[in-house]
């Protein structure tokens, strides 16, 4: 008979909310993860680390760490953020496998030494493209991905230096940092790999006008910008298959 497989336990640390319209719509950041994931085989504890709420003493009860994105920044550091990279650093050096998306791994990079800035070349929002790096092309984080494949993505800041002794997974020409090593099973994401095309519309509706406003500014004409980003809105199936490779290959 066969024998079922163990659930392995997860510790999704909530970083922010997601503007109100995408959470009625589509639901919270940690919403995100949880649907994309699936709940077969995986049990979930979320904390709201951005709301105060208490972390376990250590990690090792869990089989996985993973931090959600955030509307916060980490140029504007909050006595939580620094609670909560000392949590993650500590996982990883005792072991257990982290992943941070977007603030998540910008939160790291700053916790291993590394810099993080707003992005001189503007926000990032849509279905984008990003390129493996060899390191990234030998990372079980991307197995089984083309060397090129579409994302999701929103964020403003970025990791402008990459910690010393992290590597470079995968890029693109807005972002050279869309993906990191930090540790041998810790990683970080740019970005969000847990969102799909539902997700990034509801999202870009939400910031409709800040977009809107920053693209007129470059010399777009009004309403032209969010227009071709909705248009240019396209599956990702990859982020779904990045996520599984994390818990899968690495716990």
């Amino acid at each position: 008979m066969r024998q079922p497989a163990a659930v392995k336990n997860v510790l999704l640390l909530k970083a922010g909310d997601a503007a109100a319209s995408v959470r009625v719509s589509i639901g919270d950041y940690d919403r995100w993860f949880l649907q994309t994931i699936g709940l077969s085989g995986y049990r979930f504890d979320v904390v709201p680390v951005h709301k105060g709420a208490p972390l376990p003493t250590r990690a090792d009860g869990y089989d996985a760490v993973m931090m959600t994105g955030s509307p916060l920044s980490v140029t504007a550091l909050a006595p939580w953020m620094e609670r909560a990279a000392d949590f993650m650093v500590e996982a990883g050096e005792r072991g257990t496998p982290v992943l941070g998306v977007c603030f998540g791994q910008q939160l790291l990079a700053h916790a291993y030494g590394g810099r993080v800035s707003r992005n001189p070349q503007g926000r990032e929002t849509g279905s984008v493209q990003v390129t493996l790096t060899e390191a990234g092309r030998q990372d079980a984080l991307f197995h089984g991905l083309p060397e090129r494949f579409t994302v999701q993505a929103t964020h403003e800041d970025i990791v402008s230096q990459v910690p010393e002794g992290a590597q470079v997974l995968a890029g693109n020409a807005n972002t050279a940092a869309q993906a990191l090593a930090f540790r041998p099973k810790v990683r970080g994401v740019q970005f969000h790999p847990e969102a799909g095309v539902d997700t990034l519309r509801a999202v870009i509706e939400a910031r409709r006008e800040g977009l809107d406003q920053a693209a007129v500014a470059r010399g777009a004409a009004p309403g032209e910008h969010v227009r071709q980003l909705l248009a240019g809105l396209t599956p990702s199936p990859s982020g779904r298959q990045i996520l599984l490779n994390f818990l899968e290959r690495f716990s």
